[in-house]
């Protein structure tokens, strides 16, 4: 006579628990052995989208369809290492089609006497928080643009205006600043933004070459011109060119340049009549044009047609709130473009980078940080991995005085940069950084701040 197999019933909780189970907001489900689903709670239900007939006694791969499931599905490694996991980030794609990201937290079910016979996984529905990073991300970004300084908060808020608008742009920065990066910008919030998006770096090429790079030229109009060549002006129709370099072009190439900005006309090298010039028209430069003007190295006339909209980039010492920022946005990328996965910076190297005054600018602390992905292997980029000219200081004059410096610097723009946004108002900038007024006072005191007053006069905080 056979025994009877007695078959496996779906797991369930004790009825207060199942209570439970149902008023909490955040989903869970249970598997058994099989993977297949035996529980699934009324808020899996809402965040899916799947009702928890259809759930029950499915594989939780068909049910639960998550950025995990395939490579690295928590609840599997919970299962294999007998381990909890707890908020791991990732993002399901519901029964509507949408993409909803998630924290998820995995447990391994055990029966009575303590056996292994399945494991349950609790989700966090993140939409909500999700929306909230990305709206104060966006009061710090415009298009590839991101700064958290009020120096670069004014250029944001006329930066869409700008773009809207066909006239031409004049941008000024320091070598490394990122006038290009503000040129591209320009063209993706532009109704040009469908268009190409051309740079020439007028400061690259010698006179001739450059011309003929500019307007192109006809077949014949010169030994070696066997076919027509369109110059970049002609490629950059509908579009943006960007003239990086403005300043290094010659007095003869700025006479043909003022008649593209007067009349939007050009003639290709060996060209008998004129083309139209259909790009908006960006041009920047690290000099003081001004100053070339005066002294008769720039045109007056073109001058004065380049600078009808002028935009000015500082330099990153001017800037320093936003250092931790781009540090981020760098380490992100070169673990993309490397397949590492650094964590980020050590405070102490964080403070290195704080206490430098970057004469080179976005790009030498790009290059600084490329340079310590090289060395770092894994974790946290450290003071080991950044390179002597900005390790030199702490050696000489001992690390935890240069680290409180750095600090110190830090300290001073962000309160310089709270009050700036809070038009000199004490109370509403302490609020801001989370500390009581009178502690404020006591930072800028011990700083030896000179700050604004609520009239615009500047006083010296130790009065």
């Amino acid at each position: 006579m056979k025994a009877k197999v007695k078959k496996k019933r779906p797991l369930s909780a004790p009825g207060p628990f199942n209570a439970i189970l149902e008023s909490i907001s955040d989903g869970v489900f249970t598997v058994d052995s099989d993977w297949r689903i035996t529980s699934f709670n009324r808020a899996a239900e809402v965040i899916t989208g799947v009702s928890r007939r259809e759930a029950l006694g499915r594989r939780c791969s068909e049910v639960f369809r998550c950025s995990m499931c395939e490579a690295a599905c928590a609840l599997k490694q919970t299962l294999k290492s007998g381990k909890p996991i707890i908020g791991k980030s990732a993002y399901i794609v519901d029964a509507g089609g949408g993409r909803i990201p998630i924290s998820v937290s995995t447990a391994v079910l055990r029966d009575a006497s303590g056996g292994v016979i399945g494991g349950a996984e609790t989700f966090r529905d993140l939409s909500e928080v999700d929306a909230l990073r990305r709206e104060l991300e966006g009061k710090f970004r415009v298009g590839d643009l991101a700064s958290r300084s009020p120096l670069m908060q004014r250029l944001f808020e006329v930066l869409p205006a700008i773009a809207a608008s066909p006239s031409t742009v004049l941008v000024l920065g320091e070598t490394g600043t990122g006038k290009e990066l503000l040129a591209r910008t320009i063209h993706a919030l532009s109704p040009r933004q469908q268009g190409p998006f051309v740079a020439v770096n007028c400061g690259a090429l010698p006179d001739t070459l450059l011309e003929s790079e500019l307007f192109g030229y006809k077949a014949g109009a010169f030994t070696g011109a066997n076919k027509d060549k369109p110059g970049r002006f002609a490629l950059a129709g509908g579009g943006t060119i960007l003239l990086d370099e403005i300043a290094d072009i010659s007095p003869a190439l700025q006479v043909k340049l003022l008649r593209v900005l007067q009349d939007r006309v050009y003639e290709p090298l060996g060209a008998t009549r004129s083309e139209t010039a259909d790009a908006r028209i960006i041009v920047a430069t690290n000099k003081d044009l001004a100053a070339q003007t005066r002294k008769g190295e720039f045109r007056e006339d073109l001058y004065y047609r380049v600078n009808v909209v002028r935009l000015e980039l500082p330099p990153l010492r001017r800037r320093k709130e936003d250092i931790p920022l781009l540090v981020e946005q760098f380490v992100a990328r070169f673990n993309r473009l490397q397949q590492k996965s650094l964590s980020g910076i050590s405070a102490e190297a964080l403070s290195l980078l704080m206490a430098h005054d970057w004469p080179g600018n976005i790009r030498e602390l790009e290059n600084v940080i490329e340079r310590a992905f090289i060395l770092c292997g894994e974790g946290d980029i450290g003071i080991g991995h950044l390179p002597a000219e900005l390790t030199a200081f702490g050696l000489a004059s001992g690390r935890d005085a240069d680290i409180r410096t750095a600090h110190d610097i830090l300290d001073a723009q962000a309160i310089r940069a709270a009050l700036e946004r809070h038009h000199g108002n004490r109370s509403a900038a302490a609020r801001e950084l989370g500390i009581h007024k009178t502690t404020l006072f006591r930072r800028i005191k011990k700083l030896g701040l000179s700050l604004p007053g609520r009239g615009g006069r500047s006083r010296n905080q130790d009065q």
